[in-house]
């Protein structure tokens, strides 16, 4: 029986997570959001019925004092135990400004403390909290959802100028990962900077337009790109790299196909 809590439950690749991981009746699944009454979707999943799989804690990732909290919560089930934390959890704006197109500095300067205090102070906010849990169990595996957006190569042949505070948070949390994996190799820990690929979610929020604008530039780029995965392709693609990636590799940063694929 292994044990999972995924962060930004509440919808997108957190849900799908949840959703996959719960179907598995060994599993024990956490899933986090901000705010329980608006989980609508997670609640209705069916290990979330009473007696089965699924406990929902409520907790923002650029809370501390939330999550130790949500952590006791998780050692009161597990015996002081985890097997697999996922950070989904994260601020994303498709379609967002580059660094020259804020119309004055302040509002940059917020644009990218925003992005940072949860996508990368976040992360490790939530990292820390479950640290304890995590050295007590048995598979000590810590997956960190990612960019290829966040990759300096793809940036570059892209041309993507966008998307700014979302992609520099994202090679930032990247190094975090780096950081921890130092660390915590010799523990046995297996650290993760894992991108889940271009899927169309609902928490996508942007136009039409905006999303079928990023496709065409993908197609042009990478002319095998088919179009936007459903989260249900890419989280299956997800947990196969996550299974199988060992000690020896932690710290990668890769795709959903285990490599620098990206789309």
């Amino acid at each position: 029986m292994a044990s999972y809590v995924v962060t930004g439950a509440a919808r997108g690749i957190g849900l799908e997570y949840v959703a996959q991981l719960s179907a598995d009746a060994n599993n024990t699944v956490f899933a986090l959001v901000r705010n329980k009454a608006t989980a609508t979707r997670l609640e209705s999943l069916p290990g979330n019925l009473p007696g089965n799989n699924i406990t929902i804690l409520e907790a923002d990732v650029t809370d501390p004092k939330a999550l130790e909290n949500a952590a006791k919560a998780v050692s009161g089930v597990t015996g002081g135990k985890l097997d697999y934390l996922i950070n989904n959890a994260a601020l994303v704006k498709i379609g967002g400004p580059g660094l020259t197109q804020f119309t004055n500095p302040d509002d940059l300067e917020k644009e990218l403390l925003d992005y940072f205090r949860t996508n990368t102070v976040g992360t490790v906010h939530c990292i820390n909290a479950f640290l304890p849990l995590l050295q007590m169990g048995s598979v000590k595996k810590v997956i960190t959802i990612t960019t290829g957006g966040a990759d300096t190569e793809f940036v570059l042949k892209a041309k993507h100028m966008g998307s700014a505070g979302y992609s520099i948070s994202k090679a930032a949390v990247n190094m975090v990962v780096a950081k921890y994996a130092a660390q915590f190799k010799s523990e046995g820990f297996v650290f993760l900077a894992l991108s889940p690929g271009f899927v169309d979610t609902s928490t996508l929020k942007a136009a039409p337009e905006t999303v079928k604008g990023i496709s065409k530039t993908l197609t042009q780029i990478t002319p095998a790109f088919k179009g936007a995965m459903t989260p249900q392709q890419s989280v299956k693609l997800q947990l196969e790299v996550i299974y199988r990636w060992t000690v020896e590799d932690t710290g990668a940063f890769v795709s959903h196909h285990g490599n620098k694929a990206w789309l």
